[in-house]
């Protein structure tokens, strides 16, 4: 085991990993964030994209995404973001990332919205505040406390989905770095136990630390 940690740099791809994580984490909140208001909208034509970017997005597979980017996007179309195809591919799992789970996000934030009382948003009406504003000050800061358990359960499973870029990316990738050690040095019980240890440590931490803000949260309620 000491010579595959020497060889391999188990550590760099744990750190792409997380990088992963953080960026497609900011993406995914920023999408379902814009999506989930689209969702609540008065304007049908609004909520009809919002539902429609839920329904395609969440029912697509992530693997399937992550190969249409690069072999379909990139190649047949020719987006690209950069010259260097590793680094164009980086782009594009996080983009894909963000893009599928956001589709959770949207979810979770309207699930939010669903549990603040009707009266709020009359009230917020009835005082003068247009459905933007009444979105901005009233119902989004509590549909953020009222989702922290659906987003942080969407967190901790964009974290363990950053392996499918391991589709695009290789081995720069966890998940390819584990694919490739087991081709060249064979299965071991202790590399997988290697790697699975260093998604508890990323997963594990998160998920207590959600779980208690959202029962402090829950009590303010």
């Amino acid at each position: 085991m000491g010579d595959i940690l020497t060889k391999y740099d188990i550590l760099g791809a744990f750190w792409v990993t997380i990088q992963l994580a953080v960026l497609s984490a900011i993406g995914a909140l920023v999408i379902g964030t814009v999506f989930g208001v689209l969702r609540v909208s008065p304007v049908a034509a609004f909520r009809a994209i919002g539902t429609s970017y839920v329904n395609i997005f969440r029912n697509t597979p992530l693997t399937l995404l992550m190969v249409f980017s690069v072999l379909g996007l990139t190649y047949i179309v020719g987006i690209t973001f950069s010259d260097d195809i590793s680094r164009n591919n980086y782009i594009w799992a996080i983009i894909m990332l963000s893009v599928y789970h956001g589709a959770f996000v949207c979810e979770a934030l309207r699930s939010g919205v669903n549990t603040i009382p009707v009266g709020q948003a009359e009230a917020s009406r009835s005082i003068g505040l247009t459905f933007g504003q009444s979105l901005r000050e009233v119902l989004l800061p509590q549909a953020f406390r009222g989702a922290v358990a659906p987003l942080g359960s969407t967190l901790i499973a964009l974290i363990k989905n950053t392996t499918v870029a391991a589709v695009i990316l290789g081995t720069r990738e966890s998940a390819g770095l584990l694919a490739q050690i087991t081709e060249n040095e064979g299965a071991s019980l202790a590399t997988f136990f290697v790697f699975a240890l260093g998604f508890v440590i990323l997963t594990l931490p998160l998920g207590i630390y959600l779980t208690r803000l959202s029962q402090r949260l829950a009590v303010k309620r």
